[in-house]
């Protein structure tokens, strides 16, 4: 009686093409055309692994149990293992030469045979034990393909079953025009290394060094910048020579040996410039090495800018500009010091120059008229009321000055009265206290050229500069007139005070005053700070001339920018 189990009862749309009984545990394993494995068992599919269990792909051509339980499946994918429900898939990642496997078979030595597209492959039971044992590991093949007899095949042949192995451990398989036959046994085995030899290096294209006698290479150097570098080797086999398979190692450059299979060639791009040692090594068609190989030493020469005294360069030229620029810092932070510094003592200097042109001056010519006051006390009373009413005018007119002075400090002057003016006050407030004293004299303002209109804090300076010297010549000179004269002039303002006294002795002005007293270097210092020139002319008994000098674009307001204008004030008032 026969039963029919269709296949779309199972949930197949394709049919079985490999079938194997499994006597362990009763029932069968069936593999499928388009991919797939199923256990089957009393009328039913008990399991079923696919590609997403990691079965090969593609059609399942053969199956085989070995004597471990394990069930083998040569698929177009590789060849997959089957066991306690774990799959394993050998493939050409691992070391198969290709991945269709159309049959498999083991022999007395436990070896494994497939018969691939590339040929009959041979895997030790060593390297398949191996692979077994973690599936990740890369394995040893040996390939027999047309060149020792065996003729490749693209697909299977179709008819069952394609491979068998006689009680004299022959394997018997069936291509497609006959019947071969291999002895595991008695397999010539090639134990002769193939000897290798580099054959030439070439650099951008041009040949840099030719093995042509054998010899080795001496200090080998190829320029600087080599870009593109081939190597060329070979290795002498006459058994097979297509299968003589290479691995290179650059050291200086390769962590490690690289697989060239068949390739007598390797390239190299961008070789820092250093030493290195190319080695080569090759083994036959039966997989004996040569492990000595070739080799060969030479060196990148490096451009400038990779020599290691650029490199030095460079970095002391780093180290040097880091320390210029802290130099240059610690010189902003000096010169900001010392320009706060600068700033305070020029503060220091116009706070001592403003007591000495106001306070000081106004309080020793009350002391003066109160001297004064006290000699007439006794002998005319009168009088001396009205000189100590001076005296008191002046006090106040010092008080008045020091308040106006602190005000200075504060805040930028507010000029209210032209130059002229302000000299004609001065002077006559000097004139009235000389005349208390008993003596007397004369003093006129007088201007020359048309009335311009001055820059309010140059025009301050210099009336400061004038008052000084009027103060000077009615205090000092013994003089009987004394002129102020304003001259207006298109390239210049000039201010000239004269007397008829006794004059300055020439050392005197040479030095810059006498020892304690600070009124000629009061006014050198007020008319370096607003650009202007002050020039002193006496002799003995033949007076004194006086001439404060500023240049127009200075002092005049019609001749000055705003932005220059700005420049200047802040100039002027430091």
């Amino acid at each position: 009686m026969v039963e029919r189990i269709p296949w779309a009862k199972q949930g197949r749309k394709d049919f079985a093409y490999a079938l194997v009984p499994d006597p362990v545990q009763g029932g069968l394993w069936l593999g499928f055309y388009e991919g797939g494995l199923a256990y089957f068992k009393d009328g039913q599919i008990r399991a079923s692994y696919t590609t997403a269990n990691g079965l090969g792909e593609g059609i399942v051509n053969a199956l085989r149990l070995d004597g471990e339980g394990a069930l083998w499946a040569a698929t177009e994918g590789g060849l997959s293992r089957v066991k306690n429900g774990r799959v394993a898939t050998l493939t050409g990642k691992n070391g198969l030469p290709c991945d269709a496997v159309h049959w498999t078979i083991e022999d007395d030595d436990h070896s494994f045979w497939l018969s691939m597209a590339c040929g009959l492959v041979r895997i030790a039971q060593p390297e398949l034990d191996a692979w077994v044992a973690g599936s990740k590991q890369t394995i040893q093949t040996t390939v027999f393909d047309s060149s020792d007899g065996v003729r490749s095949l693209a697909f299977g042949a179709g008819s069952s079953p394609q491979v068998a192995k006689s009680a004299d451990g022959r394997i018997w398989f069936l291509p497609l025009d006959g019947v071969s036959v291999i002895d595991p046994r008695h397999i010539p085995i090639n134990k002769l290394p193939p000897p290798v030899h580099i054959e030439q290096i070439t650099a951008d294209r041009k040949p840099r060094w030719q093995n042509l006698s054998g010899a080795a290479a001496s200090n080998l150097r190829l320029p600087a910048l080599s870009r593109d570098l081939e190597i060329d080797y070979t290795a002498l086999s006459f058994v097979a020579p297509e299968k003589v398979r290479f691995r290179v190692k650059l050291e200086g450059h390769d962590p490690d040996w690289k697989d060239m299979g068949n390739e007598r060639k390797v390239s190299y791009n961008d070789l820092p410039p250093r030493h290195y040692r190319f080695r080569v090594i090759a083994c036959n068609n039966n997989n004996v090495w040569n492990e000595t190989g070739d080799s060969l030493d030479f060196s990148v020469d490096p451009a400038y800018y990779q020599t290691t005294w650029f490199r030095a360069s460079c970095v002391a030229a780093f180290l040097a500009l880091l320390w210029a620029l802290y130099r240059y810092r610690l010189y902003q932070v000096k010169q900001e010091f010392n320009a706060r510094l600068e700033e305070r003592v020029g503060e220091r200097t116009r706070i001592a120059r403003e007591l000495h042109d106001t306070l000081l001056q106004s309080f020793h010519g009350s002391v003066l008229v109160m001297q004064t006051a006290r000699n007439l006390l006794s002998r005319r009373p009168e009088k001396a009321a009205e000189t100590l009413d001076d005296a008191i005018h002046l006090a106040s007119g010092a008080i008045t000055e020091g308040r106006d002075a602190i005000q200075d400090l504060r805040l930028q002057p507010a000029v209210q009265s032209d130059l002229a003016q302000l000299l004609t006050a001065t002077g006559q407030d000097l004139a009235r206290s000389q005349e208390a004293t008993g003596k007397p004299l004369t003093f006129r303002v007088a201007e020359e050229g048309e009335r311009r209109a001055l820059d309010p804090i140059v025009q301050d300076e210099a009336y400061r500069i004038a008052r000084e010297l009027l103060r000077n010549a009615f205090r000092h000179a013994q003089a009987s007139q004394i002129e102020a004269d304003i001259r207006y002039e298109d390239r210049r303002l000039r201010v000239l005070i004269r007397d008829d006294g006794k004059g300055i002795e020439p050392e005197v002005v040479e030095a810059g005053g006498r020892d304690g007293h600070w009124g000629l270097l009061g006014m050198r210092e007020r008319a370096k700070q607003i650009g202007a020139r002050l020039e002193f002319w006496s002799e003995a008994g033949a007076g004194t001339e006086v001439e404060l000098s500023i240049p127009a674009s200075i002092v005049y307001v019609a001749a000055r920018s705003g932005l220059f204008q700005l420049f200047r004030k802040r100039k002027a008032n430091p």
